[in-house]
């Protein structure tokens, strides 16, 4: 059977669960009609770059499909009649992709990049240097010892 990645993005107003039920109920449509997922990832609301039907975030999900035409003509079928349902994409590969999709290793690079982040606190790579004597305050320190010196009781 060919293989597929299948899309979807779900309007922000539905809630995780909706959009979890809307995918068990997709899965089982494929494996009713002879094909299995072999993977599910939910990446999460994320912005869109522009308005789609009033909404600016949608819950994106993924599906590695192996699966026959007809089921994939069906669950697009199913997600055009779906008001939660914004757009759908799908794509015939050759081949599954093994381990986490590019966007969960990214969500997987940010996270590690904002654990680093914290280790080093809020000053960045400075540390603990403190901070620097402004060049104000460095001429104000100068002026008021040359005037203290000259000054005898």
């Amino acid at each position: 059977m060919p293989l597929y990645e299948h899309v979807y993005l779900a309007r922000q107003d539905a809630s995780a669960q909706q959009v979890e039920d809307l995918t068990a109920q997709l899965k089982g449509v494929i494996e009713g009609l002879g094909g299995s997922v072999k993977k599910t990832e939910y990446w999460g609301v994320k912005s869109l770059s522009y308005r789609l039907r009033k909404n600016r975030k949608a819950h994106f999900t993924l599906l590695d499909l192996d699966a026959p035409p007809p089921a994939i003509n069906e669950i697009e079928r199913l997600e055009r009649l779906n008001e939660d349902v914004l757009r759908y994409l799908t794509i015939r590969v050759d081949a599954l992709e093994e381990g986490p999709s590019a966007m969960m290793r990214r969500a997987e690079r940010d996270r590690d990049r904002d654990e680093r982040r914290g280790e080093r606190g809020d000053r960045g790579d400075r540390g603990d240097r403190g901070d620097r004597p402004r060049d104000r305050d460095r001429r104000g320190r100068d002026d008021s010892d040359e005037t203290d010196s000259g000054i005898e009781d």
